[in-house]
């Protein structure tokens, strides 16, 4: 598809149905049917970052930080691979109290446990990257959120556009599995922009894509801003997997917070991933991106039973592979 035949997709509702049919029969043929459960490890919300709409931003003074260390961090991935999980998912705001050193024995013990690890931690150097993947690290999740340089700097400050896309282009060049994604509803975002966004994804060949409305927090400049419309965010995902149609696609945990069966609506509608939190309840709530995550007070092995009979009821299996792009 070219970006007019994008952008006239987003605009007409009336195709919906028939969209989403076409998006979850391309994740059939070349995906399959089972899906991929990774095991999110949130160990840090201390964040130097000030982006407009996420709760973690650098100005926050109402969240309590909190950083979860070497040790505590292996506990939870032990647990996570006795509940089944095949990949782990480290995830934390942008921290430098985790220099390069650590992360490297973070992944290295990780990686003894015999899964696929995912590093979701913000723009490092080249060369940073380079000694994450030779530790062992498989994954890099790195979202753009927004391709208009305009609108990304304004929802950025001190941040820049160029790096962050040069970072991805870095992960592929080291060999990283990696993933981007967009924030669907972003205050002056267009359609036009979102069909660029689609457009950059296939230009980069992501490997994992992950898509997810915007929801306003109470903390955040943009706390007075319009809620991301969830059918929008779902057409998204489904021309992601249209347009690259092996790759991975999570059915995101903001899908679930706008709609109730918002993680199953998409893994009918072209989604192959979910990513249950792994980490204990007492820090859940604190790794507040936007408000009103879904599960925060339920234990792992509850989110993984959870998930799985959501799965099994809509007809699909849980994987036992690490799940990396075919």
């Amino acid at each position: 598809m070219n970006k007019e035949e994008i952008i006239n997709i987003l605009n007409d509702n009336s195709q919906d149905d028939l969209l989403f049919q076409k998006a979850d029969k391309i994740r059939k043929e070349n995906v399959g049917d089972e899906v991929h459960l990774r095991g999110l490890i949130e160990f840090s919300n201390y964040c130097i970052r000030q982006c407009k709409y996420c709760g973690l931003r650098a100005p926050n003074t109402n969240i309590e930080r909190y950083r979860i260390l070497h040790d505590e961090i292996l506990e939870y991935a032990k647990n996570a691979v006795n509940l089944g999980y095949r990949t782990i998912v480290l995830q934390s705001g942008e921290d430098n109290y985790f220099d390069t050193d650590k992360i490297i024995e973070i992944i290295k013990d990780n990686k003894k446990l015999d899964v696929a690890l995912t590093l979701s931690i913000g723009e490092k150097s080249y060369d940073e990257y380079k000694e994450f993947k030779k530790a062992g690290a498989d994954r890099y999740l790195l979202r753009i959120e927004t391709t208009d340089e305009k609108l990304y700097q304004k929802m950025h400050p001190n941040a820049d556009f160029k790096n962050r896309k040069q970072c991805l282009y870095n992960l592929k060049s080291l060999g990283f599995e990696t993933g981007t994604g967009c924030l669907v509803g972003l205050e002056g975002q267009t359609i036009d922009s979102l069909a660029d966004d689609i457009l950059f994804f296939k230009e980069l060949n992501a490997d994992m894509v992950g898509i997810g409305p915007f929801i306003p927090h109470p903390d955040t400049p943009l706390k007075g801003a319009k809620t991301g419309n969830f059918n929008l965010a779902l057409k998204v995902m489904a021309l992601t997997r249209i347009i690259l149609p092996d790759i991975n696609i999570p059915a995101t945990t903001a899908m679930e917070t706008l709609n109730p069966n918002g993680r199953l609506i998409a893994l009918q509608s072209g989604a192959n991933v979910v990513m249950p939190n792994v980490t204990d309840t007492k820090y859940r709530a604190k790794y507040e991106i936007y408000p009103g995550k879904i599960c925060i007070n339920d234990q792992p092995s509850k989110c993984r039973g959870c998930i799985e009979g959501k799965i099994k009821s809509i007809g699909r299996t849980i994987s036992k592979t690490y799940g990396f792009r075919n």
